[in-house]
């Protein structure tokens, strides 16, 4: 059976999502373009060869609508004759693309693909594909969710909630994010994985000055005296120093089989072992990274234990510890390299670049096993595991 393997993975530095973030001037198209540039340009491959571009981007509208992907592959100066789309998987979309990327190449559908994303949120803010007015889930949920569905803020509060995170433990593990993220750049381990875009080298989001004292000054981001009838046990512990920025910037991933690899020239960085995905309660919505990384670990017929490296998407923090609640892994081996607190999470591009950092850290530090699990909302999540080679 063939197998699937990441010979290159960069991304673009990570700028603040507002109008006068680093990276605002920079259409998406352009973002991702650069990636796919740079990745080809890096990797030494023909471009001709890509049998396919899959690219994950949440907010499909404006900018960022009609296939983005396509468009980034002829701005990069690829063959007309390379094709692209674009999937949506909400935050894990370019997880997504990576799973599809390596079954197909697995199959034997590609020999070589790129897996991808993108998100511009400064020039295309959350929900812009959502029209004021406009009902996006319908009547049958409606029914079967009478209350009504809550927006993921919420949902990080309740996680925080049940599983009885203080706010001095969420601000502790954002601070530890920022002191990671920091001591990365400033040892070089992020110079093989960023690609310098317009004069724009480092993640512009990381904070090496962040402290529990500063954290502790800022008031809750999603207090809301309706959701707090509704639901009394919430503490209002979530703000906007232990949750996810908002970003822009692109990431993406070369795959190929072993075989095809050692036929090009290109040396693997490691191998995509497993894959899952998972639904779960779409009010606690962010709470799937549990099960699928307990039937990622099934699949793999590996055990916790095994796993030398973890990226746990760092939507909020309160996320990941319960996340390491219920599995009981070691927070020492998570987000090594600092977390989405700090680098940022542009959302359509936030599951290559985990899968990007990820890599790069396998090699750095030697690891056998890696695990990838991203929270997505409406109650999804992906998981991957990955082999060092």
């Amino acid at each position: 059976m063939r197998d699937a393997v990441i010979v290159e993975a960069v991304r673009t530095p990570i700028g603040r999502g507002r109008p006068n973030g680093s990276l605002a001037h920079v259409h998406p198209v352009e973002l991702l373009a650069h990636t796919l540039r740079t990745l080809v340009e890096r990797s030494g491959v023909d471009p001709a060869l890509i049998d396919d571009v899959i690219g994950g981007t949440v907010d499909q509208v404006g900018e960022q609508a009609m296939n983005t992907t396509r468009y980034a592959v002829l701005s990069a100066g690829f063959p007309e004759s390379v094709p692209a789309t674009t999937v949506d998987r909400q935050c894990g979309s370019s997880q997504q693309a990576v799973h599809f990327a390596a079954q197909g190449v697995i199959s034997g559908a590609y020999d070589l693909v790129v897996a991808c994303g993108v998100e511009s949120m400064s020039r295309v803010p959350m929900w812009s594909n959502v029209p004021e007015g406009k009902d996006p889930f319908g009547p049958g949920v409606a029914e079967r969710y009478p209350e009504g569905l809550i927006p993921q803020g919420i949902s990080a509060e309740l996680i925080a909630a049940k599983w009885s995170l203080s706010r001095e433990e969420m601000d502790t593990f954002a601070v530890e994010s920022h002191r990671k993220a920091a001591a990365a750049w400033e040892s070089g381990l992020f110079t093989d994985e960023v690609a310098p875009l317009d004069g724009v080298t480092r993640d512009e989001c990381v904070r090496p000055g962040s402290s529990t004292e500063v954290l502790a000054g800022l008031k809750p981001a999603y207090y809301d005296p309706a959701f707090g009838e509704r639901f009394p046990q919430i503490d209002w512990n979530v703000t906007a120093g232990n949750a996810s920025p908002v970003n822009d910037g692109a990431s993406a991933v070369l795959i190929t089989s072993s075989e095809t690899a050692a036929r090009l020239g290109l040396r693997p960085l490691a191998r995509l072992h497993s894959f899952a995905v998972t639904g779960s309660d779409p009010l606690l919505m962010l709470t799937g990274v549990v099960p699928a990384t307990v039937k990622v670990l099934r699949r793999a017929s590996l055990t916790l234990d095994d796993i030398d490296l973890f990226e746990v998407n760092e939507a909020f923090s309160s996320v990941v510890l319960a996340w390491r609640q219920e599995t009981g892994a070691d927070l020492s081996k998570v987000n090594v390299h600092g977390g989405a607190i700090a680098i940022g999470h542009p959302l359509g591009a936030s599951g290559t670049r985990l899968t990007t950092t990820l890599v790069h850290a396998m090699r750095a530090r030697g690891a056998r096993y890696a695990l990838q699990t991203m929270c997505e909302a409406g109650g999804l999540a992906n998981a991957m595991v990955l082999e060092g080679l």
